[in-house]
């Protein structure tokens, strides 16, 4: 298992009223990820992931993939690890 990395990454599209916060919780938790998710007020989705790359590349992918979610664009960032952090949760 590669080391863990921490992401800000900010998603647009339809991505608000079509769950995403909550399948994204669903997902993260299913991985074993950390970080959060929001709305934000311009219709975006802001995410901080932190776990294996792969596994964050998985939850994009799942993501990309869903029947109701369309990301048309993400902006990706490494930021500094939140090594006291246990549990992925939907902030409002």
């Amino acid at each position: 298992m590669s080391a863990p990395v921490r992401y800000y990454i900010s998603f647009k599209g339809r991505v608000q009223g079509v769950g995403f916060r909550w399948r994204a919780q669903t997902i993260a938790n299913d991985l074993g990820l950390t970080g959060w998710v929001r709305n934000e007020y311009d219709g975006s989705v802001s995410m901080e992931l932190q776990g294996p790359i792969v596994t964050i590349y998985q939850l994009i992918d799942t993501m990309e993939n869903d029947r109701w979610i369309r990301i048309d664009e993400k902006y990706m960032r490494e930021i500094p690890l939140e090594p006291h952090e246990t549990q992925f949760r939907v902030r409002s």
